[in-house]
Order: C-alpha cells, then structure tokens, then sequence
C-alpha cells in the first residue's frame, strides 16, 4: 500500500472545525498505454494496465448496462474504506446505494455468514428450517408488524408489496376483478423489472419495454393534493399507494415535515394502502430506525432490502399486518432463495449491528456534520449550488452552465458533476452523479467524525481545483 502524504494547503474547512485532519494519499497517477479500453467520460487517462486489463475483460464480456463508471477497480473493502488494485485507500460515499450501512465487511456480519455457511445455506421451502422462524420472529418484533415475507432483492421487494396490495384490495376492499390501481410517486425508481419501469418517468428507464403494467399511474411527488384529488377521484378502485420517504435515485429530494404522515391519515380516509418503499432509506440510513419515523408514520407494508444484509447476499423483506399478509394463499407466491438459512441469519446480524452501534445516532450527528461543512465551504466554492438531505443520505448539486441536466430528469454523467467526481476520485474519495449535476453522498453509516473531517477537505479541495480549472 503506498504511503500517504502529507497536505499543507490551509482550507475554509480547515478553519472552520480548527482542528487537524490525517493526510491522504494524492499519488500521480500514470497515463499508462492506451489500448481499447472504454473511454469513461475522459477520465481513463488514470487507469493502470491491470485496472484496464479488467476493465477491458467487462467490457468485452459483459453486458453494456451500466453507464461509465469511474475508473476505479476496487479489490476490497474495511469500513468505510475500499482499496483498489495499487492499495490505494479511498472514502466510499455511495455505500453500493446504502447497501453496506454497517460498512464493508463488518467483522460480526461476516462472522455470522461463515458460521451459518458451514451448516446449511439453502434448503427448500419444502421442508422446514431451523432458522426462519427465529428470523421472521425478530424483524417482525423489530420493527412492529404482525408477519414478513422474505425475499432476495429489492426489486423483488416491491413486487411483492404490489401483489399483496393487489390481492388485498379484491379480497378486503372489495375492488371489481382486474380493476386496482396502484398509485406511484412520479421521479420514483424501486429497480429494472417490468413492472417497476411501468410506474418511472424516466425515459431512460422505461423507453423501449413496452407494452407497460396496466393499473399503475403516478402523482406528483410530495403534493399531497394531487394525491387526494386522485383518491376522490378514484378511491374505490385504488388499492395502494407506493412511495419512498426521501426518493434516493431522484437526487436525494427530501418532502416537507409531516408529508409520510398526513399521506397516511389521507390512505386511512380513503382505505387506501400505504407501501413504504425503504430499500435505500431505512435501516438508519436517514438517522431513523426508518426514515417513515422521522414523521411519526407506520405504513400498512414495509419494503426492505440493501443493509438488510450489510451488503453481503441479496435479502429483502416485505411486512405487514396480518389483514394484507395473510391474503396470499400456499402457492401463489415464492421464491427459492428467500427466507434461506444463510439470509436469515445474515440478516440478524446486520439488524443487531445497526442497533448495538446506535448507528441512527452516529447518521444524524455524521449527517448534520457533513452539512454543516459544505455549507461552510459553499461561499468560498461557488460552482457548489444546494446541499439537502437527512441523516448519511445527502447531495450536493453542482451549479451547471446549461439546464438540460436538471429538466431533463435523466441518469448521466455529462458536465461539472462527473468532473467533480473524477477529481474527488484523485483524492481519495468515491461519489457519483445521479442524475447529471447532482451527486449524491451517502457512506457507510460508521463513519467517524474524525472521518469526516478528512473527507470534507477531500471536497472542498476537489470543488476549488474544479473551479479553478473553468478559469483558465
């Protein structure tokens, strides 16, 4: 691993905490020989011939659906901290979008994986196991709902929330066959099946997969009336209403005070289902047990996923109260990986991690922190627009020259925010633009205050050398 060096600039940051910070590791990076390996935005130039050897094998081998990544290859992670192929260190602030809130490769979750791995990892539903039970005992204690249903990804997450909302409003609510409606938060994004590109309003998302899921439709996000006009409009054929309580991939869009709650008394009016989407904001991500918490609100079914393993195997859970869960009959929904042994000891784990390190508490203190500073370095940097967010679950929106980026509501990396990224990238820090010049912030939840420090002269020395460079 190469040894760090020290830095001696004196920054806002700096003199606003009036504390030292540990140094980091700034090496050159060499333009090694350019074979053809994809030009990642213009950034390959940083790539050595291993890192382009294994981004060449992708490349060539693997599936063209993902959209530049960084040119970075990583090889492992501690913490809040991954290494690449030279043992270069490097802050990872997107935490595989909040999968790894307990930090990569927690030593208690990993501990639990291998003993349960020497056991029995996978056995039919089928036959009983020694496991699931215990399992679905304590998340449904955890977080307060009569039953749960294990799955695998968040993906699979929603859809199975959406067939149980189905299925309980022709057989609770009464809705004609073939009839419910599900409504959906527009700027959502809950995965890439079928159905969940039927309810986006991103193009790049939905374009070219149609014919699309009948039933669905969307309101404005965030507008509660929009929300009841659609409900007095068309309550008695609506089963559920599907939303996320900060929506993540949008760019961090945080509602106002009260929103998930006053959603709630509006589906309780009207017998509507509330379907909380919490893949990427629960499990303390926003400095809550769940962000739904922050309003005080518990919504009718509870979509899991990501942290619910602490980033290890792919485990999502769907809960709700007896009177949805139990509409589903033997045989009408399943999976063969989901409640298996392996996850459902993972995933306690990961649980009792989140709750044994109080790491809701260390979100908000870390999240206020991260805040408070590039709000300090905001005046001294002016291509820094906005920061927002909750808890570790953040963005900053980069000032842009055109507004294609921010109406056109698209992913991309075209403009200052993928520049921004490249240089963060150079400092040893790891972030990526959501939808063009917004970037999102979001470590590992066990990041220290120290840490923290450390990462915002990281940014606030990427922003000015990005300023820097659009005055010559």
């Amino acid at each position: 691993m190469n040894a760090p060096t020290t830095t001696t600039t004196t920054t806002a940051f700096a003199s606003f905490r009036m504390k030292s910070t540990a140094p980091y590791d700034d090496h050159d990076h060499e333009d090694d020989h350019n074979r053809d390996v994809p030009d990642t935005a213009g950034a390959s130039q940083y790539l050595d011939d291993a890192s382009r050897s294994c981004i060449q094998m992708e490349h060539d081998y693997g599936a063209h659906n993902y959209h530049h990544p960084l040119p970075v290859v990583i090889t492992k992670g501690r913490g809040t901290q991954v290494y690449d192929l030279q043992g270069k260190s490097y802050f990872d602030f997107l935490s595989a979008y909040s999968a790894v809130n307990q930090g990569h490769c927690h030593p208690k979750i990993i501990a639990a994986l291998i003993e349960q791995a020497q056991e029995l990892t996978l056995i039919s539903r089928a036959f009983h196991n020694n496991v699931l039970g215990e399992y679905s005992q304590y998340i449904t204690s955890y977080f307060g709902y009569d039953r749960v249903l294990p799955m695998n990804t968040g993906v699979e997450g929603g859809e199975t929330a959406v067939k149980l909302a189905r299925r309980w409003g022709y057989d609770v609510k009464g809705i004609p066959a073939n009839k419910a409606r599900i409504l959906f938060a527009s700027k959502n994004f809950w995965g890439r099946t079928l159905a969940a590109v039927s309810t986006s309003t991103d193009p790049t998302s939905y374009r070219g997969f149609g014919p699309y899921m009948p039933g669905f439709s969307n309101v404005p996000y965030n507008d509660l009336g929009s929300l009841e006009m659609e409900f007095q409009r068309d309550a008695d054929n609506i089963a559920a209403f599907m939303v996320e309580p900060i929506q993540g991939e949008a760019g961090v869009v945080v509602p106002d005070d009260g929103y998930m709650s006053k959603v709630k008394k509006l589906c309780e009016q009207y017998n509507v289902l509330l379907i909380a989407d919490e893949v990427q904001t629960g499990l303390c991500r926003t400095g809550y047990r769940l962000a739904v918490d922050y309003d005080g609100c518990q919504p009718d079914i509870l979509i899991l996923g990501k942290a619910l393993s602490g980033g290890t195997i792919p485990v999502s859970a769907v809960l709700a109260r007896d009177e949805v869960m139990l509409t589903l009959k033997p045989g009408e929904h399943g999976s063969t990986y989901g409640g298996n042994p392996l996850a459902c000891k993972v995933a306690m784990a990961a649980l009792q991690v989140l709750k044994d390190e109080q790491l809701d508490q260390n979100a908000l203190a870390r999240g206020q922190q991260l805040r408070d500073g590039l709000n300090y370095i905001m005046p001294h940097t002016p291509i820094l627009q906005q920061v927002r967010g909750r808890g570790l679950l953040n963005a900053m929106v980069i000032r842009s020259t055109t507004t294609t980026s921010t109406t056109s509501g698209n992913y991309g990396d075209a403009g200052k925010a993928w520049d921004l990224c490249v240089k963060l990238m150079q400092h040893g820090l790891l972030a990526k633009p959501t939808h063009g010049n917004i970037i999102r912030l979001a470590p590992p939840l066990t990041i220290t205050e120290q840490e923290m420090d450390v990462c915002l002269e990281k940014m606030e020395a990427a922003l000015k050398e990005l300023q820097e460079a659009e005055r010559c």
